[in-house]
């Protein structure tokens, strides 16, 4: 099964737990770290994320995910937090963090910078906007390589 499947099943399948016990999922990812293969839950919720929060979670998905065995070779199981600087992969992670502080790197300069700090201020119809120093800049998804919070500038 391809990596992507992988992690798509396992989040539809630990989704409802996680949510019940009051948190959000971030990501999940499947991929190669070194020799290992390691399935990374991330988790959110408006209170932010400790150790405890993600030993809850380990304990709660770990023998809905051994039950259901979607992974056939070894693996770790691994829960986080997304960091207060955390890489806004896809729409709702980017939606979520509307008002705060955010760092846009570019696959190519515009306005002589490949790297744009500002507050994210919209996001719609696959364009970023970023209220920065000089005035608002808005950019087309696709012209991205990284966009993440910030929390010092």
């Amino acid at each position: 099964m391809a990596k992507a499947n992988i992690a798509a099943q396992v989040r539809e399948l630990i989704a409802p737990t996680v949510e019940e016990l009051g948190y959000s999922i971030w990501s999940v990812e499947y991929a190669k770290e070194g020799a290992d293969w390691h399935l990374t839950v991330t988790i959110d919720s408006p209170d932010g994320i400790d150790i405890m929060d993600c030993e809850t979670v380990h304990r709660a998905i770990e023998p809905l995910i051994d039950e259901a065995d979607p992974i056939e070779t070894f693996y770790y199981l691994n829960v986080s937090s997304p960091g207060i600087e955390r890489e806004l992969k896809c729409e709702e992670h980017i939606l979520a963090c509307i008002g705060e502080r955010c760092e846009a790197k570019l696959f190519a300069a515009k306005n002589g910078t490949k790297t744009l700090r500002g507050t994210l201020s919209a996001y719609e119809g696959g364009k970023v906007t970023l209220s920065c120093e000089g005035g608002d800049v808005t950019l087309e998804r696709t012209e991205i390589s990284k966009l993440r919070t910030v929390y010092f500038d």
